[in-house]
């Protein structure tokens, strides 16, 4: 396995565990978003480019969840 496909397999496990652990807390959601943002860079340096901006999206979508979160 090369390290791109390690740093890859990486966010998208960080991905499924935080969106599997979302409902405990506000910081796994920032983590979903962080992960997310792995994910976009994993997407963008595999020249994947469609994968690139839907994971960061999603990271965008995360991030303004978790701040909804905190305020309440």
């Amino acid at each position: 396995m090369d390290p791109l496909t390690a740093f890859g397999l990486f966010a998208v496990t960080a991905m499924l565990v935080c969106y599997a652990l979302d409902g405990r807390g506000a910081g796994w959601t920032l983590g979903f978003a962080a992960a997310c943002a792995l994910g976009s860079a994993y997407g963008f340096l595999q020249g994947a480019w469609p994968f690139g901006m839907v994971e960061a999206v999603w990271s965008l979508v995360a991030l303004r969840r978790w701040a909804h979160r905190r305020r309440h």
